[in-house]
């Protein structure tokens, strides 16, 4: 694995873990969110922009991610 690709991979994780604990979720719940609303797509996608944002700006662009895609989706 290439270091951008290990790079991402940690950010991935870090998102998850942040998330989970954010919503008080276990990490199953999260999976199925993110699986739902194409999270880590997105995150990973956009790795670049995001990972040098602070803990609370990704929690609340993640948040408007899925609220986004929810609304498509209805």
């Amino acid at each position: 694995m290439n270091k951008r690709a290990l790079d991402i991979a940690y950010f991935l994780s870090f998102c998850i873990e942040q998330y989970k604990e954010a919503k008080h979720l276990s990490g199953q719940e999260v999976a199925k969110i993110f699986n739902q609303f194409g999270v880590l797509n997105y995150l990973e996608e956009n790795y670049e922009p995001l990972h040098s944002q602070s803990r609370q700006w990704i929690m609340e662009d993640i948040e408007e991610f899925i609220n986004l895609r929810k609304t498509e989706s209805a």
